[in-house]
């Protein structure tokens, strides 16, 4: 199975900053680097996607998304941290919908020349 291959998205602490409208209303929004992450990320998907003819299933099956972290360092860090990023910017490319997706991380480790997170995905059988 061919994974798909991005670079490591920001941690969800550095990913979106809050903002205030000028009526008072307060949002979150996304970083400078989250936003360059989710641009880059939907590329690579869209190529990954021709290469590998995935199609997107139909928006009431299941995915089942398979992850690989490599961080650059052995610092602490929790790997749903990438998961939050990286299956928003697959919205709409590799799936349907994030809410469908069953996010798995299988490893991780570390590699100081290129930190990345390897994906495979798989459509749940039996998931409708």
């Amino acid at each position: 199975m061919s994974r798909l291959v991005l670079p490591l998205p920001p941690s969800v602490n550095h990913a979106y900053r809050n903002f205030t409208t000028a009526n008072g209303r307060r949002m979150r929004v996304p970083t400078r680097e989250a936003a360059r992450f989710k641009r880059d990320a939907a590329w690579l998907a869209k190529a990954w996607r021709a290469d590998t003819r995935w199609s997107i299933p139909p928006e009431d099956r299941k995915v089942i998304v398979r992850m690989w972290v490599y961080w650059r360092d052995w610092r602490r860090r929790d790997t749903d941290n990438t998961w939050k990023l990286t299956l928003d910017a697959l919205k709409g490319i590799l799936y349907e919908d994030d809410s469908m997706c069953l996010p798995q991380v299988i490893d991780f480790g570390v590699d100081r020349e290129n930190p990345r997170v390897e994906i495979e995905l798989e459509v749940k059988e039996g998931s409708s």
